[in-house]
């Protein structure tokens, strides 16, 4: 399964490029993650929990970033075991630009799954391989973002429960 957008991210290139590398951004931006643990140099260890269609799984397993451009581009990998549920193997490659407002951030997707998840049949596979696509450079895209005003820096994203542009806030580039 392949997939590719752009999201447009109101942040200088030089904040995304370090919330791409940020452990607690990643741990915010992947959907289910238990815990992440790691560096951007050795690789992160990570426990999700995902349920796709009927079967519900604890996957763990290692997210290693590669092909890096500093402040350009690089390459997340990640594999993980589900046990009986079987496997999920996935890479996104990201590449940033600047553009008017902050950054132009384009993604290409390649997922696989293996085991019993891929007895579910291709359609509901797709579909959940592009929604956890797209939460993810959602819940990413928010941890970034800061809000327009200080009225709103208290607001709360309803998917990660995190405040929204809190990393951008925690660089103190608000």
């Amino acid at each position: 399964m392949q997939m590719s957008d752009t999201r447009q991210i109101d942040a200088d290139p030089a904040i995304v490029w370090a919330a791409l590398l940020n452990p607690e951004v990643l741990k915010a931006a992947v959907p289910g993650c238990e815990s992440l643990t790691g560096t951007p140099e050795d690789g992160f260890e990570a426990v999700v929990v995902q349920k796709v269609g009927p079967v519900k799984a604890r996957f763990t397993g290692l997210v290693t970033i590669s092909d890096r451009v500093e402040g350009e581009s690089l390459t997340l990998s990640g594999e993980g075991k589900g046990g009986a549920a079987g496997f999920a193997r996935g890479e996104a490659r990201v590449r940033l630009q600047p553009a008017e407002g902050g950054t132009s951030l384009q993604y290409e997707v390649d997922a696989k799954v293996g085991g019993k998840l891929a007895q579910l049949g291709s359609r509901i596979i797709d579909g959940f391989a592009r929604k956890m696509a797209d939460e993810f450079f959602t819940r990413f895209q928010a941890a970034v973002e800061g809000p327009d005003d200080e009225a709103e820096s208290a607001e709360v994203d309803d998917k990660t429960g995190a405040k929204k542009g809190w990393f951008k806030r925690m660089l103190g580039s608000d």
